[in-house]
């Protein structure tokens, strides 16, 4: 019998860890504004099936901000973004790749919104999703 695979991450100041006890998939960049606004660059995002994910927030640090039908989540503490989900996909939770601990396994796959993607960025050679 074999078991699922177990990842973990969590914040820069720890305060924040998960642990998703499933796959995850592989990562996808998003260049929408918002995302870019959320990060400070672009999303790179994994994700798992929210019932594989246990979040840990030891100092009640996680903060959920909505925007218009998606929510983002944070550390209050130190700042670190860590997850998205959309009120669309329900069972899903998207993971910042970041966040993630090594060895990950994981390959960035596809890019998403990258019309919007700021002029300072050159853009890796990925095939393009939502491109408007």
């Amino acid at each position: 019998m074999s078991s699922a695979p177990v990842s973990t991450g969590g914040c820069l100041c720890g305060a924040v860890t998960y642990r998703v006890a499933g796959d995850l998939r592989d990562v996808t960049n998003c260049y929408c504004v918002r995302c870019r606004r959320f990060t400070g660059h672009y999303m790179a995002a994994t994700a798992a099936a929210v019932a594989d994910v246990t979040i840990e927030d030891h100092t009640m640090q996680l903060t959920w901000h909505p925007v218009d039908g998606a929510e983002y989540g944070f550390c209050r503490s130190c700042g670190s973004s860590l997850f998205w989900r959309a009120d669309a996909s329900p069972a899903a939770i998207w993971i910042c790749a970041g966040s993630v601990e090594p060895p990950t396994g994981l390959s960035t796959v596809e890019a998403w919104w990258s019309s919007q993607a700021s002029d300072y960025f050159t853009r890796p050679d990925l095939p393009e999703r939502f491109t408007e």
